[in-house]
């Protein structure tokens, strides 16, 4: 393929679980059942806005049903289009799959600047969204279960949950018709770290493979690893500030739209993000070298490269120039189908976008979870778990013939919070999904590396629930 024929988002999904597929035995025709979008909608819808009506266009994909609920987030942006909520709803599926979250894959998105509307418009269009979802029966907890995207948040998942409640007053489980919701709207604790925490997770399963770190020509820890991350959004800034304070890693590049700033010394992430919400920008952060024409920072020697902003960022025009070691997809698609190939020759190690960013569709089913069975995680065994406690101190005192230092009884007495229970369930997830590709990739002489080993984990989990059903 030459370089003018670059291909797509939704060609890359395709072409990677094709890769995948042919790597495995499969019955004929099944592939292309999974892979195939079973649905898309599209939808316009006229809102008033300022005395006068306004036309929007959104879309809804189900790409699989092979389970339900499906899942995936809502985008609202200005360059949305069909092929993109395609390419994402079935990344949804896979990601979904290799996570082993009961899910099937969907998307949605709105093409819209959120940027261009009040806050009370974006109210009233969100409300007219969720109305065109629901009479196309694609929003409810065990039908169609949006969350948050690019664009979107907190409260216009709070708009479509309510909105829902109003149109089914008799559902129940209404609540759990979305996901992302604010906590005291029903919401789960640590939701909004979710995506950069599960990066985290899965960075730190990495680093405990001696045999993969040898591959990417790496050793030791997390600890003074360099790393640079593209874009500081919900994604980046969580991933990079959870690195940085908990692992030891320094972070000495970031990008964002309008430039990119760098200082090899390591960055604080906390102080670039408190510097960009004030003006607007990265450029003029004290202590550090601004570059314009910020793409030139991925191509900076690194250890780790965190994509975590938007799809297809790193091409085959700029892979041959890449020198980190690592790649860590925390965005979805940031390296295209050309790129991928170039940089497997090359033999830079990456962790694919449908494992690493799967922390938020994880935290989002604990989420749901929580609204089905109208309880909060933790109510029910945290003052067990501490009364435990309080028996083993017993236990060692009179074992001992004296009082344990009041530290230690701290750590025994503090039952476990929403927010323990949900990083601890995203932990678990992320290293044992890492496990399971790594078996993929091991026990498959076809399969190259973790992208086409991930894609090949999940087509064979859905292939067996296809097959049942058949027989």
């Amino acid at each position: 393929m030459s370089k003018k024929e670059a291909t797509t988002f939704l060609e890359s999904v395709d072409l990677y679980f094709n890769r995948a597929a042919s790597a495995l035995k499969l019955p004929k025709g099944l592939a292309r059942q999974i892979r195939t979008c079973n649905a898309i909608c599209e939808m316009k819808f006229g809102v008033e806005i300022k005395g006068g009506y306004e036309i929007f266009t959104g879309w809804r994909a189900t790409h699989s049903e092979h389970v339900l609920p499906a899942k995936g987030g809502i985008r609202y942006a200005p360059f949305a289009d069909q092929q993109e909520v395609e390419a994402l709803a079935a990344l949804m599926t896979y990601k979904c799959s290799i996570v082993s979250v009961p899910y099937a894959g969907s998307k949605g998105a709105l093409k819209i600047d959120p940027k261009k509307y009040t806050i009370e418009e974006l109210e009233h269009i969100t409300r007219r969204f969720a109305q065109e979802l629901d009479k196309r029966g694609l929003l409810g907890p065990g039908i169609n279960v949006p969350a948050p995207d690019m664009g979107t948040g907190q409260r216009m998942m709070s708009w479509i949950a309510d909105e829902y409640q109003k149109l089914h007053p008799s559902d129940i489980n209404a609540q759990g018709c979305v996901t992302g919701k604010p906590v005291h709207f029903g919401g789960v604790e640590g939701r909004m770290e979710a995506t950069g925490r599960g990066v985290q997770f899965g960075l730190q399963e990495f680093f405990r493979h001696p045999d993969d770190l040898a591959v990417a020509n790496l050793d030791g820890a997390l600890a003074d690893k360099k790393i640079i991350v593209q874009g500081l959004g919900n994604v980046g800034y969580h991933a990079a500030k959870f690195l940085q304070l908990e692992d030891g890693a320094k972070i000495i590049a970031v990008l964002e739209r309008d430039g990119a700033i760098i200082n090899n010394q390591g960055l604080d992430i906390e102080e670039v993000s408190n510097f960009k919400l004030e003006h607007g920008k990265v450029e003029g952060f004290p202590g550090a070298t601004f570059i314009k024409n910020g793409s030139e920072v991925l191509e900076h020697p690194c250890d780790i490269l965190i994509p975590a902003a938007m799809e297809g960022v790193i091409t085959q025009e700029n892979a041959p120039r890449i020198q980190a070691k690592v790649i860590a997809e925390a965005a979805n698609g940031p390296v295209t189908y050309e790129a991928d190939q170039i940089l497997n020759e090359r033999g830079i190690f990456i962790i694919p976008d449908a494992y690493l960013n799967a922390g938020g569709v994880t935290v989002s089913y604990f989420e749901w979870l929580k609204n089905l069975s109208h309880v909060r995680f933790g109510r029910m065994d945290r003052r067990f778990v501490e009364a435990q406690g309080q028996k083993i101190i017993e236990a060692i005192e009179s074992g001992i013939g004296k009082d344990l230092h009041q530290s230690a009884k701290d750590k025994l007495l503090t039952g476990p919070e929403e927010v323990d229970l949900v990083r601890s369930g995203l932990e678990d997830t992320m290293r044992t999904a890492y496990v399971e590709i790594k078996e993929q990739y091991l026990s498959n002489d076809k399969i190259n590396d973790r992208r086409t080993a991930s894609y090949a984990l999940a087509i064979r989990k859905i292939a067996d629930i296809y097959e049942s059903m058949y027989l």
